[in-house]
């Protein structure tokens, strides 16, 4: 128990490490290389705080354990919403100004629609994970022509901001960039080695770990950006960030993970207790950011006491029913 203990800490710290060298490695590699800032951005915001979650869950699905990657996928989605903003709102109420921002948040709670569709007969099946994949470049691509039309948008200027502030030579990019990645893979597999021994030992399933332990863990790049973000008065950052993960979070680690092992058979509760929670909490996020007449677009520390609250209640429901079934 000892030493599947410290795999899985040492895994998470490694995981959260390794990730922000490689996002800073490829960011700068991208710099020098003459790509555009706003492409940078959308990968960074969406890709880059997703790659815990996308490694761990790629490892996951090899290793014959889809659903610590399920639930990794779902759980990181709700942590992002509860536990993400409902902190980073707690700290600093955060206002949305980003057309951009709020355009992607409508569009994730599409995107999540659709994931229920999928999961609803209890399977995710090769094609579904190819139509998730495919999605995911459309994103990108859609979301790259939303930005070029609104350039004076204030997301796109935050994030461009954000960007030039990680230039570095190329040498210096492309070896952090390689040891990032090397490290994230090893730091992965190491984390789920450590998750599944725990769960084994505790006689708990790998859904319960990955929605939980793992879920938070691999969520930690979100948490200190949308902190740091909040913290520099670049609130549309903040929720960018999480949306943006979300999306990432559905489309390509679900949508890699049933490439990687299709027609896994899904638990009922996938869908109707963890699905369900990711749904209330993004539509949640609309709410917030679509109505209401007063402190429209604002999460202020009301709003983000209830989306933490939220997070905690489903989080210690699923404690005690692992401990108590």
């Amino acid at each position: 128990m000892l030493l599947f203990s410290l795999a899985l800490l040492l895994g998470l710290i490694l995981l959260v490490w390794s990730a922000d060298k490689f996002v800073d490695g490829a960011t700068a590699l991208a710099l020098n290389l003459g790509m555009p800032t706003l492409l940078i951005g959308i990968l960074i915001v969406g890709f880059g705080t997703s790659a815990p979650e996308i490694a761990v869950s790629s490892i996951a699905a090899f290793n014959g354990t889809p659903a610590l990657a399920m639930g990794n996928a779902l759980g990181s989605n709700i942590a992002n919403i509860g536990l993400i903003l409902g902190i980073s709102a707690l700290i600093v109420p955060i206002a949305l100004h980003s057309n951009v921002v709020k355009k992607n948040i409508l569009l994730s709670l599409g995107i999540t629609l659709l994931s229920g569709y999928m999961l609803f007969d209890a399977t995710l099946s090769l094609i579904e994970g190819i139509v998730l994949l495919v999605a995911l470049f459309g994103f990108i691509g859609w979301t790259i022509r939303s930005g070029l039309k609104t350039r004076r948008d204030k997301f796109i200027h935050e994030i461009e901001d954000e960007i030039f502030q990680k230039t570095m030579s190329l040498p210096k990019s492309i070896v952090l960039l390689l040891i990032g990645l090397v490290l994230l893979v090893g730091s992965s597999q190491l984390l789920v080695w450590g998750a599944v021994g725990i769960a084994t030992i505790l006689g708990v399933s790998d859904l319960i770990i990955g929605l939980t332990i793992v879920a938070v863990g691999t969520s930690l790049p979100e948490l200190a950006t949308s902190i740091a973000a909040v913290k520099k008065g670049e609130s549309d950052i903040a929720i960018g960030n999480v949306v943006g993960s979300n999306i990432f979070n559905i489309l390509a680690v679900m949508g890699v993970a049933a490439t990687i092992a299709p027609d896994y058979v899904i638990a009922p509760e996938i869908f109707y207790r963890d699905w369900g929670v990711m749904f209330m909490m993004s539509f949640a996020l609309f709410f917030m950011a679509y109505g209401g007449k007063h402190e429209k677009n604002r999460i202020g520390v009301e709003k983000g006491a209830v989306l933490l609250l939220g997070y905690v209640v489903y989080t210690l429901y699923l404690v005690m029913g692992a401990l108590y079934m």
